[in-house]
């Protein structure tokens, strides 16, 4: 958080409205168990669901460390949901650059690093979160290659068509999509790949549910609906070429996170938002044109 007069400064040039502050401040005091405990597993920090079928075999054996188990199950599945988004990057060089915008505490940063051997930015308008993330960089010894920003990522400030790719990991909730891919197709080279993953509500069933209101309630976002995505984007230069409805994959994550000790609560909106069609989990890339 800042203190000083010019971080004050600072924080008020990447936080533009009392809605952004209160977002920043809600993840400056995050520290939720199901993001720091599941990245306890292995140091990989995410800040996102997982998908794909659980192994059940994590609900039998010794009571003791059954909560354990289920732990480094459900972390498996949202290091899987981070390996699927970087699938749809396309062809990655080492000279590459690419933008992880919402980076969050820099697990899927690094999976990139790891994967295309390129340089990888992210942008936070959590303080704690970069701060957090820059450390991981110089723990793992990748500190040259992966840097993480105090940053807005409706307005970077970084170099007009930089990037080769960029990605949102649930994070689009929370921003205009207009002013949102405006940024993003001007930082992307032509040709460039745009990777969102996502939840947004379903304009068939018309407006949000109430489910969908409880999660924007618990997480202090706006969930926008899944025609918003395209409407922007076409806006923007922006062309899908691939869409992929993950919910059904999603679901099980969920099932499994109800039954452990870092479950929060919000299990249980989730699911029925899913299982009703009131919500979808989504997967697009687009490539600037």
């Amino acid at each position: 958080m800042p203190t000083t007069q010019t971080e004050m400064a600072a924080a008020d040039r990447v936080l533009r409205t009392e809605y952004q502050k209160s977002v920043a401040r809600y993840w400056n005091a995050e520290k939720d168990p199901v993001n720091i405990r599941l990245g306890e597993v292995d140091g990989l920090y995410h800040h996102h669901y997982g998908i794909g079928d659980y192994d059940p075999s994590v609900l039998e054996g010794p009571e003791a460390t059954r909560d354990q188990r289920i732990i480094e199950e459900l972390h498996r599945l949202e290091t899987a949901q981070a390996e699927v988004l970087l699938d749809h990057l396309g062809d990655i060089g080492p000279g590459d650059r690419l933008l992880d915008a919402g980076s969050g505490r820099g697990g899927t940063s690094f999976m990139a690093n790891q994967r295309f051997g390129c340089q990888v930015d992210g942008v936070s308008i959590s303080e704690q979160q970069v701060s957090f993330a820059n450390s991981q960089a110089e723990e793992r010894g990748v500190s040259d290659r992966v840097k993480f920003h105090f940053r807005n990522m409706l307005d970077t400030g970084l170099e007009t068509g930089s990037r080769r790719g960029i990605w949102t990991n649930e994070t689009t909730m929370y921003v205009d999509l207009s002013e949102l891919f405006g940024e993003f197709s001007r930082l992307l080279e032509y040709g460039g790949r745009y990777v969102c993953i996502t939840g947004c509500y379903n304009d068939v069933t018309g407006g949000r549910s109430k489910a969908v209101s409880r999660i924007d309630e618990h997480y202090t976002c706006n969930i926008h609906p899944r025609s918003e995505y395209f409407r922007a984007m076409a806006a923007n230069s922006l062309v899908p070429i691939n869409v992929v409805d993950l919910t059904a994959q999603t679901i099980p994550y969920w099932e499994l996170r109800e039954k452990c000790s870092v479950a929060t609560g919000i299990e249980d909106p989730f699911l029925t938002a899913y299982k009703e069609g009131s919500f979808h989990y989504l997967l697009i890339a687009a490539d600037r044109v």
